[in-house]
């Protein structure tokens, strides 16, 4: 008999804001492809952001500064919440092995 898998955490939230959760046999099935693909691209729109921010945090305005800070907030809770997810899959893994 094979060990039940850990849930993934799903790196989109419910509409509440609560964490969404799947639940499968299949690493390659059609949600699961559809977290590792916005996973990666979670990831690479911070690091999009992050390069923009360095680049205009010198000069910028205060206005400006509080829509940099929201959109990076953003950015960072996204990446805590892949990070999660790969830190219980990996742990899941090691466990298994």
């Amino acid at each position: 008999m094979t060990q039940p898998r850990e849930p993934r955490l799903l790196p989109w939230s419910g509409p509440e804001g609560k964490p969404c959760y799947l639940i499968t046999d299949d690493d390659g099935g059609p949600v699961s492809r559809l977290a590792d693909t916005t996973e990666s691209t979670q990831l690479g729109m911070g690091l999009e952001l992050l390069a923009h921010a360095r680049c205009l945090l010198p000069d910028t305005p205060h206005g400006e500064l509080r829509y940099l800070a929201e959109r990076l907030a953003e950015c960072l809770a996204d990446v805590l919440r892949v990070a999660e997810s790969r830190g219980r899959r990996l742990e899941a893994f090691d466990s298994a092995s």
